[in-house]
């Protein structure tokens, strides 16, 4: 189960007379993350170095630091901890002793992982969509019963006997919910999916 971040989250750290300052905060698209990097990026420091995740993108940047040892363990914080759909930046300010590469791994990731771990999180739920035909007979039943899942909603579109369901669930209640609907119409009405297989009219 994958988390994302609630609001902004910043973490201060001194290491060896250098200072660190990580921003983080939750994103939904790319041009989030870009829009976030040029708000927070501060041109009067050494390094601004970042990393982001969104979903199977990601990407980060070393800015002037040697490949290898800020953004990438920045990223490696992120994921660590199970987040989707958070950018960090990681701003240093030279204290005028050298780290080294592990140093500076340590410095930045550590910097990183330290923030999100102290940022409020959230679950992000995957959910799926799907409609259902239902007629007047078993309509008020049928949304009486959907009530009860959480994070469950629904819209109707009435028609000339019924009404047309569109229903946003958890992906881990689908079975569930497909088969109440089912039953609860004695199979008058089914769930359907959007990736389910055509139905054969030959």
């Amino acid at each position: 189960m994958f988390q994302t971040l609630a609001g902004p989250a910043t973490l201060l750290q001194e290491i060896k007379k250098s200072r660190f300052l990580a921003c983080a905060a939750p994103i939904t698209g790319e041009d989030e993350a870009r829009e976030f990097l040029d708000t927070h990026r501060d041109p009067s420091a050494n390094h601004n170095c970042w990393a982001y995740r969104l979903g199977q993108a990601y990407r980060f940047s070393d800015d002037g630091e040697p490949s290898g040892t800020a953004g990438k363990p920045m990223l490696q914080a992120i994921d660590g901890q199970g987040l989707d759909g958070v950018v960090v930046l990681v701003t240093r300010w030279f204290g005028g002793i050298l780290l080294g590469s592990g140093g500076l791994m340590r410095a930045y990731g550590g910097t990183a992982a330290e923030c999100l771990r102290q940022a409020e999180k959230l679950e992000i739920i995957a959910k799926v969509e799907a409609t259902a035909d239902i007629a007047f007979s078993d309509l008020a039943r049928v949304k009486a019963k959907l009530a009860a899942f959480r994070d469950l909603a629904f819209v109707e579109e009435f028609t000339g006997t019924g009404a047309v369901l569109a229903v946003s669930m958890r992906q881990e209640d689908r079975a569930a919910v497909s088969a109440l609907i089912t039953d609860l119409t004695s199979g008058r009405a089914r769930l359907r999916f959007p990736d389910d297989e055509p139905e054969d009219r030959g």
